[in-house]
């Protein structure tokens, strides 16, 4: 196995995918539009960083040099980000294709293509750019993640109230987990030609109320749990249930377990 590129190597999983490669003994080169300082959360020793920009091209060349895989980690939620989040994608599998890249495996969110939500949308767009890629291509879509539950409810505690949607469950997964996955997948010895999808999620589905009493137990927080309606597209997918995949638990840390190991940022 040569070395990995991680794209977004400085995020919440693209961090842990570093991480997880160094341990295993690769050799990991990073992308970012900014370099982590030495002895930061974001930096890992032994990792190779590099200053590049998907939306404009610049960089991409030197990162990917050598590379054998390339895991995609990259986000971009708001704005300018979100509107060429999928051209992005299409410039980093242009370069890794340029490069000699056997593979390429992105991080996606769990059905995007069937939400109307924008940052939805804008995955969904970016997975199509994947399938019609010419190297290896291998989307992984995961569900939420823990934090995304968990500050909605800090957020509301704040004022007292803890919000709870109706007609909600939740099935998320740690960073870690989703990280672990990606990288199996970029190792995983398989034709050299071809894309495909798979699905990811936590270790429990849970209604929205009992996470946030378990939030309330583990933080100590006095805020009253209240039950809320969520309009709009997001409101319509996770009540169908569309956030939600039982027959592919693959995380093992539970909501509780990653709010014990976080209790005192919380």
């Amino acid at each position: 196995m040569g070395p990995i590129c991680v794209a977004g190597g400085t995020g919440r999983v693209g961090r842990e995918v570093v991480r997880l490669a160094l341990d295993a003994g690769h050799q990991v080169s990073v992308l970012s539009r900014h370099v982590p300082a030495v002895g930061s959360a974001g930096h890992h020793d032994g990792a190779t960083y590099f200053v590049g920009d998907v939306t404009t091209g610049e960089g991409l060349a030197a990162a990917l040099a050598g590379a054998d895989v390339v895991i995609d980690c990259l986000e971009g939620q708001f704005g300018k980000a979100q509107k060429q989040f999928a051209d992005g994608g299409g410039r980093l599998l242009a370069a890794a294709a340029a490069g000699g890249v056997r593979r390429a495996v992105l991080l996606s969110i769990i059905n995007c293509d069937l939400s109307t939500f924008p940052y939805y949308v804008s995955k969904a767009a970016k997975e199509r750019k994947y399938a019609g890629s010419s190297p290896q291509t291998v989307v992984v879509r995961a569900t939420q993640f823990h934090g995304l539950v968990a500050g909605i409810f800090a957020a509301g505690a704040r004022v007292g109230l803890i919000p709870v949607f109706k007609g909600v469950s939740f099935q998320t997964i740690s960073p870690a987990d989703v990280a672990a996955e990606l990288l199996a997948d970029a190792l995983e010895g398989s034709p050299a030609t071809g894309h495909r999808l798979r699905t990811v999620g936590g270790p429990e589905v849970l209604p929205m109320r009992l996470m946030a009493e378990q939030w309330k137990t583990v933080t100590g927080s006095r805020g009253r749990i209240v039950s809320v309606p969520l309009p709009g597209s997001m409101g319509a997918f996770l009540r169908a249930g569309h956030n939600l995949v039982a027959e592919h638990a693959v995380g093992t840390e539970t909501f509780v377990s990653w709010l014990e190991k976080r209790r005192e940022s919380l």
